[in-house]
């Protein structure tokens, strides 16, 4: 019997780790898969030449697809198959992750914007400049468009449209893995071995996100057409803004580490016996009161008959009148809109005002601010262990790391580019910068120019013009990369002055700039992560136990629904908002953007970001208020029940003491009634 029951135990704990091991494994393929979208969004704007406000609604999906299930998972899933329906979840993440990578497999080869492309089948180097007449141009001084030929038969529904559904099966076959995940360990472990796995397993989700952004630094810097078209025709380099790197590559990897991560769970049991303190026998009074409230039976009651409780609409009602909850809740939804859009369009603001590559502001994603951030939440979560921080103490501790941080995130402000100095765009021909700029000059009047496309040269003086034909340019050389244009008439004044491809560098002042931004923006991640961990201790603690559970499930509700879906999608719309040149889809119609007014985007991305937790700081004053008069009416209450307690007490002693003197005064009766006889 002691040889079988060890064995049991053996299997028992065996189990207990593969899933630990399974679980950590299925953490890390959804946080890789989700940074890694993040990563691609300057990649999928311009391979499908779409607004960022477009890619917002992309991201957003994914929560979308959270919130259609996450109900009927967390409820159904507890009394179902937990590791296979684990499992379920990470093939749907994983078919998901394939279908965002499908459209590259459908719509054919990239062809980026260029206005020599229309040179075909030449063996010699024609001038950009076609000589035309004014009568050949349109109204504004434009060339006629002419939509590219086999735009007849091509599909009216976007590419981007598989993108935004293969996220929402992503956001479905997410759901269970959290929820079922770490019940399933708080069920089937003893209490210290629970808390160190859900350590382990929140470690590992950690670490997905830096090897996600890693993943979209390696595949930024690989064409997207890779071993399809020969490398020495491709004209433009990662830093070109219509370039666009392997994102599909990407999504194949993260799909097959999903993929496998769903294995495992195949093959664990549905339960396992309990053990250690959880087990009834070894539990005093009051733990089986905990277990029967925190474990209880199996109620084969429908999700209907749930929802129509007596008890459900009068306990969210009362959760929902709680001041200090709801101000909370108010508060963390409105600090989330901030991080969510900060967060997504950091790498891109990287690109657009430092001047750096999707690759190279990806790989600083990775490298620097995901682990300023997991150091962060350790850290608070230390902090507020050995300071022993009461309810206040971390309210005051989360207020004071963000108003730090907040105080910070000032500076960034004063850590500006200039604009690209392109002709047309953000200066005059005649280097004068002023609001309107026209393309069209004396310099290229006798040129046939088309003002829509971008195919940006960088004259000899510093000056970057939007193509070749616009600089005037009237003889080319080379090819590639290492085409030189020449008798550019913009460029100088004598018209022997030469052009290369892509847009001048003018980084000097971005260079010098640009470690002190990164510096900060470590610091000040750091410390606003710092309060995470007590943030998150002050929900838990703020309310009565037994709305704990409803208080959590309607946090991640509101959070998700009023932050994680909104936040990309207008934060998008106000980035594109400081557009100054707009590229042109291949058939007709506005693309992606080129190049951003800098200042503008600085001014709109900051000042949104700082201008929400304004507002956030503004509701943390009432919210002290309140919960110090909570925890004062708490303090009260509990010297008044001690008081009406040590009374009870006290009338007890009482009693007792006189029902024993008289015990002691009827045997004294009766000892003498003895003596007596």
């Amino acid at each position: 019997v002691d040889k079988t029951q060890h064995t049991i135990k053996q299997m028992m704990i065996s189990d207990n780790k593969m899933f630990l091991v399974a679980l950590s494994f299925a953490y890390f393929a959804k946080a890789l898969s989700g940074s890694y979208m993040k990563s691609t969004i300057t990649q999928l704007e311009r391979r499908f030449d779409i607004p960022s406000y477009l890619i917002g609604v992309i991201d957003g999906s994914f929560e979308i697809g959270n919130l259609l299930v996450i109900a009927f998972v967390s409820y159904f899933g507890a009394k179902l198959h937990r590791p296979k329906i684990i499992a379920v979840g990470c093939v749907l993440m994983s078919i998901g992750t394939f279908i965002i990578a499908l459209p590259h497999f459908i719509i054919g080869r990239y062809e980026f914007e260029t206005s020599a492309r229309r040179i075909v089948n030449s063996t010699l180097n024609v001038s950009p400049c076609a000589v035309g007449s004014s009568a050949d141009l349109t109204q504004g001084g434009k060339l006629p468009e002419v939509p590219a030929t086999g735009c007849e038969g091509e599909s009216n529904l976007s590419m981007w449209i598989y993108v935004l559904l293969g996220n929402v099966l992503r956001g479905i076959g997410e759901t269970p893995v959290q929820p079922l995940g770490i019940s399933y360990i708080d069920d089937f472990t003893t209490e210290e071995n629970a808390a160190l796995y859900v350590g382990c397993v929140q470690t590992i989700s950690v670490v997905g996100p830096v090897f996600g952004y890693l993943l979209g630094s390696l595949c930024a810097k690989i064409y997207v057409d890779i071993g399809f078209v020969k490398m020495e025709t491709i004209t433009i380099t990662p830093a070109d803004a219509r370039w666009v790197g392997a994102w599909w590559l990407g999504y194949l990897i993260a799909g097959v580490i999903t993929l496998l991560s769903a294995i495992p769970f195949w093959f664990l049991p549905r339960s396992l016996p309990m053990s250690g303190p959880r087990g009834p026998e070894k539990c005093t009074p009051e733990q089986k009161s905990f277990m029967k409230h925190k474990y209880p039976a199996d109620e084969h009651a429908s999700f209907t008959e749930m929802a129509k409780g007596e008890d459900f609409f009068p306990t969210l009602r009362t959760l929902l009148g709680h001041p200090v909850y709801l101000t909370y809740l108010c508060v963390t939804i409105i600090q989330l809109n901030s991080l969510i859009g900060m967060v997504t369009y950091k790498p891109k603001y990287i690109e657009q005002h430092f001047r750096q590559s999707a690759s190279k502001a990806n790989f600083l994603m990775g490298v620097i601010n995901i682990p300023a951030v997991a150091l962060g939440m350790f850290s608070g979560g230390l902090l507020m262990k050995r300071l022993k921080l009461n309810i206040m103490g971390a309210a005051r501790f989360a207020f004071g790391t963000s108003l730090i941080g907040y105080v910070l995130s000032l500076f960034f402000f004063a850590m500006s580019c200039e604009n690209a100095k392109v002709a047309g765009v953000t200066l005059s021909y005649n280097r004068i910068s002023y609001d309107k700029h026209p393309v069209f000059t004396a310099c290229n009047s006798d040129c046939f120019c088309s003002a829509s496309d971008w195919d940006p040269v960088c004259g000899e003086n510093g000056i970057t013009y939007v193509s070749p034909c616009l600089a005037g340019c009237t003889d080319s050389a080379g090819s590639g990369k290492n085409t030189v244009f020449s008798n550019c008439s913009c460029v100088g004044v004598a018209g022997n002055f030469t052009a290369s491809t892509g847009q001048c560098p003018h980084k000097d002042d971005c260079d010098r700039m640009f470690p002190y931004f990164l510096a900060l923006s470590v610091i000040t991640s750091f410390i606003i992560s710092l309060g995470g961990t007590p943030g998150y201790m002050l929900l838990i603690r703020c309310i009565k136990p037994q709305l704990k559970s409803l208080a959590l499930g309607f946090h991640t509700l509101a959070t998700r629904t009023l932050a994680g879906i909104p936040a990309p999608i207008y934060f998008g719309a106000i980035i594109d908002s400081t557009c100054l040149k707009w590229g042109q889809k291949r058939c007709g119609g506005i693309g992606a953007c080129r190049i951003y007014n800098t200042t503008s985007y600085r001014i709109a991305y900051l000042g949104l970001t700082l201008s929400l937790r304004t507002i956030s700081f503004i509701i943390c004053i009432p919210g002290f208020i309140l919960l110090s008069r909570q925890l004062k009416k708490e303090e009260e209450n509990a010297i008044n029940k001690a008081l009406a307690n040590g009374g009870t007490e006290l009338e007890a002693l009482r009693k007792e003491e006189f029902i024993i003197s008289n015990s002691d005064q009827m045997s004294d009766n009766s000892t003498d009634r003895e003596t007596r006889l």
